[in-house]
C-alpha cells in the first residue's frame, strides 16, 4: 500500500482521511485518489501538518466545552 506513513500517522492521531481531503479543499474520493501513488516527501510533510492543524483543532473545541 502507497502512503502508508501518511495514513498510519492520520490512524495514529485519530484523523480521518475525509478531514484532511476537507482541510484541502478537495473531495475525499479526489484524496484518496491521489493517495494510490507514493507522494513526495514535500507533499508528505505538508500532509503532516495539516493532520496536526485537524488534531490542534479538534483539542481546542473540546476544551473549550
Amino acid at each position: 500500500m502507497y502512503n502508508k506513513d501518511v495514513r498510519n500517522y492520520a490512524k495514529s492521531k485519530n484523523v480521518y482521511l475525509y478531514q484532511i481531503a476537507e482541510s484541502l479543499n478537495v473531495s475525499e474520493s479526489t484524496f484518496i485518489k491521489k493517495l494510490r501513488k507514493e507522494l513526495d516527501d514535500e507533499t508528505k510533510e505538508s500532509l503532516f501538518k495539516v493532520i496536526n492543524e485537524i488534531v490542534k483543532e479538534r483539542d481546542l473545541n473540546t476544551t473549550k466545552s
